[in-house]
C-alpha cells in the first residue's frame, strides 16, 4: 500500500505555486475560498492537469516529473476521484459502474471479468449499496449515486483517495451516512486521502490536519484541533467560526494593532512587541449595540453586511462602515433574536461591536 504522496506544483494559468505531503493513512483536508486552487490541486494529483513545473509521488513511485517528461496517464495512477457528481456510466448497471475500474486496469487477466464482478459485489456490499447493484444510475437517488461512485473509486484499489466536495449535493440525512461510511473507508487500509470541503462538519468528523489555500497558495496548515482553537488566517477563523484580527504587537503584547485600533486581550507569553500577532475571539463574546458603548472594551464602528438564522442566535456578519476591507470587514456577532429584534438590524445600517479584553486571546501570528 501507499508510502504516502507528496506534490510540488506550479500552475501559472491558475496563479497555484504549492507543495506539501500527506502521510500514509492520513486524511487532509483543503479548505479555501473559492477559485482559490483547491480543484487544480487535486486534478494535478490524479494526472488531468499537467503543471508548469513540479512532482508528484506517490510512496517511490514518481507519477509526475516535469524535469524528466514523466506524466503517468490517468488509469495507471491508482489514485481516485471522487467530485459532487457521481458521473457515473448512463447506460451501466451499479454493479458494472463499479466492475469497470478493475476491468480496465487488467484487461489482460485471464478470468478478470468474473474477478471485477466479485470485486463490484464486495465493494456495493462495503458501502451498504448491495442491493442497488442492478439498478441504473438514472434509478439512485443522490445519496445513493454517490455510495455507488464511492465504491467505484475503491474498486479500482487506489493508493491515494481524493474527494473534491462529494457531500455537497446531498441533503443532510444522505451527507450524514456518508459521512460515518467514509469515516470507516478513509480510516481503513493505509492510503492517504485528501477532501476538499467547505462544510466543518467534514472535517471535524473526517480528517487528522488541514491545509489552507487562499490565492494559489498554502496560507495555513494544522491539526484540526489548532483550526478550532487557534487559527492563524482569516479564512481559517472565518470557517472554524471564530473571529481574528491580525497586525502588529502593541506594548506588552497585550494588544493588536490593525486599520488603526488597538485591540487589547490576554497575550501568549511569546507575544513579543512589534512581531506579528493575531487577536482571536468568539462570536458570542461580541456584543452589537446601536451607540458607542463606554467602558474598558473594545470597540469598532461597522456596517451590518447579513444576518442568519442559527436557531435560537442570529448571526450578525460585518463589514466596513467605508466600503474599504478593513479589520472589521467578516467579523462575526451571535447575539439572540430577542436582541436582533430589539435593535432592529437592517443590512448596511451601521452600529457598533464590541467585546471585553478578558474574552481576546492574543497569539503570535
Amino acid at each position: 500500500m501507499t508510502g504516502g504522496v507528496s506534490v510540488r506544483a506550479v500552475v501559472e494559468a491558475r496563479d497555484l505555486d504549492v507543495e506539501f505531503a500527506v502521510a500514509p493513512g492520513e486524511v487532509v483536508a483543503v479548505i479555501g475560498p473559492n477559485g482559490a486552487g483547491k480543484s487544480s490541486l487535486l486534478h494535478v494529483i490524479a494526472g488531468l492537469l499537467r503543471p508548469d513545473s513540479g512532482t508528484v509521488t506517490v510512496g517511490n513511485h514518481r507519477l509526475t516529473d516535469t524535469a524528466s517528461a514523466i506524466h503517468e496517464p490517468v488509469h495507471s495512477r491508482r489514485v481516485g476521484l471522487l467530485l459532487q457528481d457521481p458521473a457515473l456510466f448512463p447506460h451501466l448497471t451499479a454493479a458494472a459502474n463499479v466492475a469497470f475500474g478493475p476491468r480496465a486496469r487488467h484487461h489482460r487477466w485471464r478470468g478478470m471479468r468474473a474477478q471485477a464482478r466479485q470485486l463490484a459485489a464486495h465493494w456495493l456490499g462495503e458501502v451498504g449499496a448491495a442491493d442497488l447493484s442492478d439498478r441504473r444510475p438514472a434509478q439512485l437517488s443522490g445519496g445513493q449515486a454517490q455510495r455507488v461512485a464511492l465504491a467505484r473509486a475503491l474498486a479500482a484499489e487506489p493508493d491515494v483517495l481524493l474527494l473534491d466536495e462529494p457531500l455537497a449535493g446531498l441533503d443532510v440525512a444522505a451527507a450524514s451516512a456518508m459521512r460515518r461510511l467514509l469515516r470507516g473507508v478513509l480510516a481503513a487500509g493505509g492510503r492517504s486521502s485528501m477532501l476538499v470541503t467547505h462544510d466543518l462538519l467534514d472535517v471535524v468528523t473526517l480528517a487528522d490536519r488541514v491545509v489552507v489555500i487562499e490565492a494559489g497558495r498554502i496560507a495555513e496548515s494544522c491539526t484540526v484541533a489548532d483550526l478550532l482553537t487557534a487559527p492563524s488566517t482569516a479564512f481559517g477563523a472565518r470557517f472554524a467560526g471564530v473571529n481574528l484580527i491580525s497586525g502588529p504587537a502593541g506594548a506588552g503584547g497585550a494588544s493588536v494593532t490593525a486599520a488603526g485600533l488597538d485591540w487589547h486581550g490576554t497575550c501568549e507569553a511569546d507575544v513579543r512587541p512589534g512581531s506579528s500577532a493575531i487577536a482571536v475571539f468568539a462570536p458570542a463574546a461580541v456584543s452589537v449595540s446601536r451607540d458607542e458603548p463606554a467602558g474598558d472594551v473594545n470597540v469598532v464602528a461597522v456596517g451590518v453586511a447579513e444576518l442568519d438564522h442559527r436557531g435560537p442566535v442570529i448571526r450578525v456578519r460585518a463589514e466596513a462602515t467605508d466600503g474599504t476591507d478593513d479589520a472589521a470587514s467578516g467579523l462575526a456577532a451571535d447575539i439572540s433574536a430577542e436582541t436582533a429584534a430589539g435593535l432592529r438590524l437592517i443590512p448596511g445600517e451601521q452600529v457598533y461591536f464590541s467585546v471585553a479584553a478578558r474574552d481576546v486571546a492574543i497569539r503570535p501570528a
